[in-house]
């Protein structure tokens, strides 16, 4: 019996050090493409946002799965998940779509809050997800940015 967990031993040894030697892929870039309003349950706003995922290394990504969670002001907003597959080609670019909740209630808080903000106009947002793969094969994204309300909408006290 020692001899079988030996061989595990230097098995599970030779796993790690050959996922440690892989060489580093550079991070997807993910924007947002678009946006499509869905039909909505109750309380709820419901859309899909097409996420355009460009991959900046010499191998496709497969994936069978996609999640995102958006954050806007520093507070959790909207998510959602779809079972897409497909691949994004070496050095290529897709557009994946995935439909997104968002509640009443997390819309009503944003709205407050910006309502009652500091005069400033900059609306920020993070956008975080992965594309699934196999155990080994999962691609995290991460994004930030900021945007201007529109004219007109500015907050209470801008001036």
């Amino acid at each position: 019996m020692p001899a079988l967990y030996r061989s595990l031993l230097v098995l599970l040894l030779l796993a790690l050090g050959a996922c440690a030697s892989m060489p580093g892929r550079d991070p997807l870039q993910v924007t947002v493409a678009g946006i499509e309003p869905l039909q909505g349950q109750g309380m709820e706003l419901r859309m899909t946002v097409k996420l355009r995922v460009q991959n900046p290394n010499d191998a496709a990504i497969t994936y069978n799965g996609v999640s995102l969670e958006m954050d806007v002001q520093g507070k959790s907003f909207a998510s959602g998940v779809s079972p897409e597959g497909g691949t994004v080609p070496r050095f290529g670019e897709t557009v994946i779509s995935v439909p997104v909740t968002i509640s009443a209630f997390r819309m009503i808080r944003q709205a407050i809050g910006i309502m009652q903000g500091d005069g400033t106009r900059k609306i920020q947002y993070e956008m975080k997800g992965k594309l699934s793969g196999s155990t080994f094969g999962t691609n995290r994204f991460s994004t930030k940015g900021e945007f201007d309300l529109p004219a007109g909408t500015a907050p209470a006290g801008a001036g």
